[in-house]
């Protein structure tokens, strides 16, 4: 494949990294608000019907805070599991598997609804690196990755993919295990040490640095009160707003 040209700067910090790996839902495209909003309608109703024995326990799953705590960057199966033992819920194999149905029912029909486009300043940013001669991968928890990513038309902008089909037939492990990120960059031929990995989920900066990645870049599409600050926490070695601001210049794009 061969890159367009691009008369984007990248910024020092990504000068002397040989590979990028980015996350699909939240840092390609805008597909993280669908995710969440059918997360919460999932839960909700869930909660509603098997209400937990402390009432504060029973409040609307948080499309913001619970998202990004226990969802954001997870497989279908370790979000809900995560959430459902948040709110005292025993975690049963049967329950977490019929939370998960709901949600990713919901998921593909909001989907065929409202199309998730990729974020400009990302597409940028990858155009950039290719034209720099920096291989690029896109990676997902999502078994929808490839549909997003084609949907969004950038598909063609990445040297390899690594979604959440790929990962259960790999066997490879959830984050903020790094098995999904290390498997991207084999594929591109670097090593993790040379890589960068840019990420919006708290559990995908954490399985960034347990992967050995040299630089990890938090994405802070939220910018609330405190989102920088748990990036970092997890492992972000700096935070942006969006990917465009790793361009000299910077900028949402």
């Amino acid at each position: 494949m061969t890159a367009a040209w691009s008369g984007d700067v990248l910024v020092p910090e990504l000068r002397g990294i040989e590979a990028v790996v980015c996350d699909t839902d939240g840092v390609i495209t805008d597909s993280a608000r669908v995710h969440a909003a059918a997360w919460k309608t999932a839960f909700d109703a869930f909660l509603a019907e098997h209400p937990p024995e402390d009432p504060a326990q029973r409040r609307p799953f948080d499309s913001g805070d619970d998202y990004l705590r226990y969802v954001d960057g997870r497989s279908r199966l370790d979000g809900a599991a995560a959430f459902l033992a948040s709110r005292g819920v025993d975690p049963t194999p049967a329950t977490v598997r019929a939370v998960a149905a709901d949600k990713e029912s919901l998921f593909v029909e909001r989907l065929r609804e409202h199309r998730a486009d990729a974020y400009p300043g990302t597409v940028r940013l990858v155009r950039a690196l290719r034209a720099a001669g920096t291989p690029v991968a896109a990676v997902s928890a999502s078994r929808h990755a490839r549909e997003l990513l084609t949907g969004a038309g950038v598909l063609e902008l990445f040297d390899a993919l690594v979604d959440g089909a790929e990962a259960a037939s790999l066997g490879l492990a959830g984050k903020p295990r790094p098995g999904l990120f290390l498997e991207a960059v084999r594929r591109l031929g670097v090593p993790p040490g040379r890589a960068a990995v840019m990420e919006d989920a708290l559990a995908g900066v954490e399985a960034g640095r347990r992967g050995g990645f040299a630089l990890v870049v938090g994405v802070d599409r939220a910018g609330g009160p405190d989102t920088r600050n748990r990036l970092l926490r997890h492992g972000a070695d700096m935070v942006v707003r969006d990917l465009g601001e790793l361009l000299a210049g910077g900028g949402p794009g």
